[in-house]
């Protein structure tokens, strides 16, 4: 297994390329704000052929480079339906101007192809499987993905803006909603096994079982309360 992974742009948002192997087909998940140098990077790097890109939500500091990587590859591109708008009106997805001189670099739209994910579809995509989870809370669409357990690699979570190492995604912008962070974090996060690796959009990785025993949010879920919202990375 390969899973490349580097911060993007002003907001260091995580872009992950997935593959079986070098020199394989893969899949881009999240290619955010100034992220399409590095993904050409990564993959010159590692002899891929991308064969889709995934998004975890609509958030621009996630999507501001699909429609260049896409086109570039001649790859679609996979979101919930509920977080489709973003990628026409970003800032309708954060409820106030991102700024001229950002919009200025930024391609606003939607690829030539978009697919729609769904609760509990199964993708099987460059020889992957991922299980997407709808997991709304930071946005309504907000998704993650699974992937299981395979030889000796663990099972992994590409989380997005809902678990972080030691925190959660922010519920104040257009679309968040603190109820539905923590049943989503119920739901998706504290079923897994505590050897789930997470790979959030932003900051390290971390584990289930990490986030199990320190993270305020899921400790709270878990025993049945949730906190008061306190600042978190991201958009």
């Amino acid at each position: 297994m390969l899973i490349a992974g580097f911060p993007a742009g002003a907001w260091g948002t995580n872009c992950y390329l997935v593959a079986p192997a070098a020199g394989e087909e893969c899949v881009i998940i999240d290619p955010g704000h100034q992220a399409a140098d590095g993904v050409e990077e990564t993959i010159r790097k590692h002899r891929l052929k991308p064969v889709a890109v995934v998004l975890t939500h609509g958030h621009i500091d996630h999507v501001a480079s699909v429609v260049p990587v896409c086109g570039a590859h001649d790859v679609p591109a996979w979101i919930h339906p509920d977080d489709r708008y973003m990628m026409n009106d970003p800032e309708k997805g954060i409820g106030r101007s991102i700024g001229m001189p950002l919009l200025g670099e930024l391609t606003v739209g939607e690829p030539d192809d978009v697919k729609e994910l769904a609760d509990g579809a199964k993708l099987e995509l460059a020889g992957l499987e991922l299980s997407v989870a709808h997991a709304p809370g930071h946005t309504k669409g907000s998704v993650t993905f699974g992937m299981p357990e395979a030889a000796d690699i663990p099972p992994i979570l590409f989380s997005g803006d809902l678990l972080f190492a030691g925190s959660i995604g922010r519920t104040d912008l257009p679309g968040g909603d603190m109820a539905e962070m923590l049943d989503s974090l119920g739901r998706v996060c504290l079923p897994l096994d505590d050897s789930t690796v997470v790979l959030s959009g932003h900051g390290p990785q971390t584990t289930i079982g990490q986030e199990r025993a320190t993270n305020p949010y899921l400790r709270q879920v878990a025993a049945g309360q949730g906190p008061s919202p306190a600042p978190r990375r991201g958009m």
